[in-house]
């Protein structure tokens, strides 16, 4: 079955040089960006990452140093990249826990303001486990009745993710093929960041999801212990959720609350 979309949907997969959001960065993009109309647009980018390439990375996507070493650096690319991404919404394979997290991080690190918040996400893989519970090869041998003779390559990986979602409209008469319905079925939390780290409550206002202060407002917390802050922003959060933890600290000294 075919998704129908009012904008652009872009699957996309990344390999990189680990698994720390924070830290770590890309080694490899690949995108599919479908239209509305039916149309496909797709590219793979090898991707510097400006720090070596750690031997178990390597191990797992097969991309080396050597490989790399002539290839642009995101920031290089950047633009071209947020320009493609512009206007449309997005889906991949465990993407809203590690893919849209890190991809937000290295346009940070780029200057690019791009804001991927105000998009959809699809993250085929909570589909899948809230239905079947597997891994993606498993996914799509069991969707598609095909073998991923390349999985962890970036490419393969993108054009099976996309085969893998038509299936699952096609399997699920009850899964609607909507984007906006299939973001909210294959979101975990309302986070106000991509980590997780600070999260939305009932009442629409961001509270924090991990630590001491887990289930508070985050409005509140500032206000009682000012030195959170300045312990998160020194600390090795995201990029995006320091941006995210900021907008709300200004927002409350502005009496915006």
């Amino acid at each position: 079955m075919k998704i129908r979309l009012k904008n652009p949907l872009v699957f996309f997969d990344l390999e990189t040089t680990g698994i720390d959001v924070a830290t770590d960065r890309i080694v490899e993009i690949s995108y599919l960006k479908i239209f509305p109309n039916g149309d496909e647009e797709s590219k793979t980018i090898k991707v510097n990452p400006g720090m070596p390439i750690p031997p178990k990375s390597t191990h797992i996507h097969g991309i080396t140093d050597e490989d790399v070493k002539d290839a642009p650096t995101f920031q290089e690319i950047a633009k071209n990249i947020a320009n493609v991404f512009e206007g449309c919404d997005f889906a991949g394979y465990n993407s809203n826990k590690f893919d849209l997290p890190l991809l937000a991080e290295e346009f940070l690190r780029a200057d690019i303001d791009l804001d991927l918040k105000k998009r959809k996400f699809i993250d085929i893989q909570v589909i899948f486990h809230k239905k079947e519970q597997r891994t993606l090869s498993a996914a799509y041998k069991f969707y598609c009745d095909k073998n991923l003779n390349d999985a962890h390559s970036a490419e393969a990986d993108t054009r099976a993710t996309y085969e893998v979602l038509e299936a699952q409209l096609d399997r699920y008469p009850d899964l609607a093929n909507d984007v906006d319905e299939l973001a909210k079925f294959s979101s975990h939390n309302r986070n106000a960041d991509f980590l997780g780290r600070i999260v939305y409550d009932d009442e629409d206002v961001e509270i924090f999801n991990f630590g001491k202060y887990k289930g508070q407002r985050v409005t509140d917390v500032l206000k009682k212990d000012s030195g959170y802050y300045g312990w998160m922003m020194n600390g090795a959060f995201p990029l995006y959720t320091k941006k995210v933890l900021t907008a709300i600290k200004l927002r409350g000294a502005f009496g915006k609350e």
